[in-house]
């Protein structure tokens, strides 16, 4: 049985930091392209940021330099630390895992950036 759980999440205050964590149990964590992605209330589901198996990052324009995804193998957790946060960054936020055609996704954690 897969299971993604996210947590970290929370209500933080605008250029405060938060780190949000995605425990991945069920798959072969190694050989899973791991993603973030978001869902603001009214707004369409977004990729945040995403890892592949060898490392390689790429994120949305609006995070590129304050958010970084990292992947931990040995205790299959993948990471978003979330600096600089802004009120536009509130959403749930989605941790996923692909492995073609496959892909999981977790039950999500609410963040709130707001003063």
């Amino acid at each position: 049985q897969v299971q993604l759980v996210e947590s970290g999440g929370g209500l933080v205050q605008p250029g405060e930091s938060l780190r949000l964590s995605c425990a991945a149990s069920g798959i072969i964590f190694r050989l899973n392209v791991m993603a973030w992605y978001r869902q603001a209330p009214g707004k369409q589901l977004e990729l945040v940021a995403l890892i592949t198996t060898g490392g390689s990052t790429n994120y949305a324009d609006s995070v590129k330099g304050r958010f970084t995804i990292s992947r931990e193998q040995e205790t299959n957790t993948l990471y978003l630390q979330m600096n600089r946060l802004k009120p536009e960054d509130t959403a749930v936020y989605y941790c996923t895992a692909a492995r073609p055609p496959d892909m999981f996704w977790g039950q999500g954690t609410q963040v709130t950036v707001s003063s």
